[in-house]
């Protein structure tokens, strides 16, 4: 219990059903409930051309603030768009503030803004851990969800692939 006799107050995650995070957000501010759901910019590309949109950065989940207190969670759970709490067995484990705080600075006109990547078109990269350890190879494009495109020479022909950017490292000149 919190100083003033109420149970404290924590972040907890819910699964909405797919494409339902406004449905909850509506439903859930209407009893009261403080909810975020970050979202990121994506440019979509058709044949009018490229147009940006806002997607939640969490596809089917919002943080909700809540008591830490099981049998406050009911009116959640009966909450329509609202799937499930997130669980790990039985806990339902709360997220500290500092998170929450965290993204929202990160965010610009409404979106959360991802760090840049560290690399570039043309780079020349080295793949870190799997059969092509240690193989040289240049970036050809770095997509928007951390992974890249790459160029790489085996067995003397030039093979492109993609791979996520946490498998490279930047080679350091000597």
């Amino acid at each position: 219990m919190g100083d003033d006799g109420k149970p404290p107050l924590g972040w907890i995650v819910v699964n909405t059903h797919p494409h339902r995070e406004p449905f909850a957000i509506e439903n859930l501010a209407r009893q009261n409930f403080e909810t975020y759901c970050p979202h990121m910019r994506k440019t979509l590309r058709s044949r009018a051309g490229p147009r940006e949109v806002l997607r939640p950065l969490f596809a089917n989940y919002v943080f909700v603030r809540a008591p830490l207190d099981k049998s406050a969670w009911r009116p959640i759970l009966s909450t329509y768009g609202v799937r499930q709490l997130v669980r790990f067995g039985e806990q339902t484990p709360s997220l500290d503030s500092r998170f929450i705080d965290a993204l929202r600075a990160r965010e610009v006109d409404g979106a959360v803004v991802k760090p840049a990547s560290p690399y570039q078109v043309g780079e020349d990269i080295s793949i870190s851990g799997g059969p092509f350890d240690g193989l040289v190879a240049q970036i050809v494009q770095i997509e928007s969800n951390d992974r890249l495109t790459i160029l790489m020479d085996l067995l003397g022909q030039s093979i492109r692939g993609r791979i996520h950017a946490h498998q490279v490292r930047k080679i350091t000149p000597s």
